[in-house]
C-alpha cells in the first residue's frame, strides 16, 4: 500500500465533564399528567428550539397585551379555509388583536362562509369545464361591496364587513370581515389584480380595487407605524403580505416613527423565502427578534392562542 493507515495512538482526549454542551438535562422536557393545564403543558416542553420560542413569544405576546402595544395578524386565505376563524374573533373580542391584514383571496372564503357556511371548491373538478370561480352570488356581492366602497371613500376591507353585517347572512357570526366592522377594527385588505375569482366576474372594477386596496395599505401603514414594542405575526402568507409588511414599514420609518424594537412571528407549514426575510430577519435588524413555527395552522395556532389566554387568566406570563 502506498498509504498507511494513520494512527490513532497519540489522539488527545479531555474528560467529557470539562467540555461546555449546548444540550442539559436542565432543558429537558417533563412528562404530562392528565387534568393539567395549558400553562404546565407549556412549561413542560424542553427549553431547547422552538419549544423555548414559544415560551417567548407567549411572553411577548402577554407583555404587549398588558402594555396595550400593538399585536398585528396577517393571514393568508387557508387560515380561513382550515377552520380557524373562532380562534381569530375570539382574539378580536378579548382586545388582543388591533388589526388584521389579509389578501384578496381571504374576502372570497370569508363571504362564502358567511353566506351559506362553506367555501374552498374543488378546483380539479370544476377548472377542465371552466366552472372554477364561477359562483354567482359571490362575484357579484364582493364587486358591488368594493365598487360601493370606492364611491364612498371607504377601504376594501371595511366596505365588505359593513356590507356582510348588513345582509345578515345565516353564518355571519363565522365571518372575520363582519366581526371587524361591528368591533371597529381595522382589517384591510391587499390584492394583487388577477390573482382572484372575482376579477374575472361581469361586475369587476379595476380601479375600485386598486383605490380601495391602496386605502387599506395606507390604514395597515398606520397599524404599523405603532408596532414599538408590540408583535407582528404572519399566519400562512408566502408573499403578498410579507412583502406589504416591508414596504409599510419601511414607508413608516421614512415618515419618522420608530419601529424598532418588536417581535415578528412566522408561521406555516413549510418555510418560505419571503416571510423568513421579509417578516423575521430584516424588519427585526434594529433591535426586535423574530421566530418562526413550521407545522400546520390549524394545529399551531389554536395553540399559541390558548397558550396566551391562560397567560393573561392567570395574570403573569408563563
Amino acid at each position: 500500500m502506498k498509504f498507511k493507515p494513520i494512527s490513532l495512538k497519540n489522539v488527545k482526549t479531555y474528560p467529557l465533564k470539562k467540555r461546555q454542551s449546548k444540550v442539559s438535562v436542565r432543558d429537558f422536557g417533563s412528562t404530562w399528567t392528565a387534568g393539567n393545564t395549558m400553562g404546565l403543558w407549556l412549561e413542560s416542553l424542553p427549553n431547547i428550539l422552538a419549544g423555548n420560542d414559544l415560551r417567548k413569544v407567549v411572553n411577548r405576546l402577554h407583555i404587549a397585551v398588558k402594555e396595550k402595544k400593538t399585536i398585528i395578524l396577517a393571514m393568508g386565505a387557508h387560515t380561513i379555509k382550515v377552520g380557524l376563524g373562532p380562534v381569530i374573533l375570539d382574539l378580536m373580542k378579548r382586545g388582543i388583536i388591533a388589526g388584521i391584514a389579509m389578501n384578496g383571496a381571504g374576502i372570497i372564503h370569508d363571504l362564502e362562509v358567511a353566506m351559506v357556511g362553506a367555501t374552498s371548491e374543488d378546483v380539479d373538478n370544476e377548472l377542465p369545464q371552466g366552472r372554477f370561480g364561477m359562483a354567482k352570488e359571490t362575484g357579484e356581492f364582493l364587486n358591488s361591496a368594493i365598487s360601493e366602497g370606492a364611491n364612498k371613500g371607504d377601504g376594501l376591507g371595511y366596505s365588505v364587513g359593513k356590507n356582510i353585517l348588513k345582509a345578515s347572512f345565516p353564518y355571519s357570526k363565522f365571518s372575520l370581515l363582519a366581526g371587524a366592522a361591528r368591533m371597529n377594527i381595522p382589517l384591510t385588505v391587499h390584492v394583487a389584480i388577477g390573482t382572484d375569482i372575482i376579477h374575472f366576474h361581469p361586475g369587476v372594477d379595476g380601479s375600485a380595487i386598486g383605490k380601495t386596496s391602496h386605502l387599506d395599505f395606507r390604514i395597515f401603514a398606520s397599524l404599523v407605524s405603532h408596532l414599538e414594542g408590540g408583535v407582528y405575526i404572519n399566519l400562512g402568507s408566502a408573499v403578498i403580505l410579507p412583502e406589504v409588511f416591508l414596504k409599510a414599514l419601511t414607508l413608516v420609518r421614512n415618515l419618522g416613527f420608530t419601529v424598532k424594537k418588536f417581535t415578528t412571528v412566522d408561521m406555516d407549514f413549510i418555510r418560505h423565502y419571503r416571510p423568513m426575510t421579509n417578516v423575521v430577519k430584516r424588519p427585526t435588524l434594529e433591535g426586535g427578534e423574530g421566530f418562526s413555527f413550521t407545522g400546520h395552522n390549524e394545529i399551531m395556532f389554536p395553540m399559541l392562542a390558548a397558550a396566551l389566554i391562560e397567560s393573561l387568566e392567570n395574570k403573569k406570563p408563563l
